[in-house]
């Protein structure tokens, strides 16, 4: 173990592997790099239930796909991001998408946000699927020390879906962002530690052995 030669306390390693475009796949959802060959895809997962209309999602307004993921792909070329697009797996359907975000790579510390589905594919086990995978390849493969989220404090089933992951409610940021409609929102951050992670893990995949056991082999 690394000691800080100023703090005395454990020094923090970067990722084990650089950032880079990655497919996940697993519990009937495929999480695909995102490209501008899925506007069209995520034109038809916002119209499922007119997305756009929530005040507190970044989803994209009808004509907008396009700069939408134009946007996603220049935070990843940045190094900031790492944008996917959410397909079903049996249909190869685009049913939303999510994305790493915040990715600072000397600390080892990235979120998860910038998550919608269509309105069709909410309340499945869609979200669950799609954050174990994205738990499990930062945890995992990166050798990631915290995971993190956040959420506008008004987006109540956002919370919580966080808090059902087992996440850390970290705190509240006052007056920090601005929403769509020009309001200003107070911000909920959460988190998972490395150290967290197993137990988390272990939560995941009961609930996942579910879907496991309702789907045709």
């Amino acid at each position: 173990m690394t000691i800080s030669s100023e703090t005395g306390l454990p020094a923090v390693t970067p990722f084990s592997t650089p950032i880079h475009p990655v497919q996940l796949e697993g519990f009937g959802v495929i999480l695909q790099p995102m490209r501008l060959a899925h506007a069209e895809g995520l034109k038809n997962a916002a119209n499922d239930g007119e997305l756009w209309n929530l005040v507190y999602t970044s989803v994209p307004e009808p004509g907008q796909e396009t700069a939408y993921i134009e946007a996603a792909l220049k935070g990843q070329q940045d190094g900031h991001m790492l944008p996917f697009t959410v397909l079903d797996a049996k249909t190869k359907k685009v049913i939303g998408t999510t994305r790493y975000h915040d990715i600072i790579a000397d600390i080892a510390r990235l979120e998860i946000g910038y998550t919608w589905y269509a309105q069709s594919w909410q309340r499945t086990h869609v979200n669950t699927a799609c954050k174990y995978l994205l738990l499990f390849y930062a945890f995992q493969s990166l050798q990631a020390n915290v995971v993190g989220w956040r959420t506008d404090i008004i987006n109540q089933t956002s919370q919580k879906a966080i808090e059902r992951l087992g996440a850390k409610k970290d705190g509240v940021l006052r007056g920090h962002a601005k929403r769509r409609d020009g309001s200003v929102r107070d911000t909920v951050m959460y988190s998972v530690t490395r150290e967290e992670w197993p137990a988390i893990k272990k939560s995941l995949q009961e609930k996942l052995a579910a879907f496991n056991k309702n789907t045709p082999v």
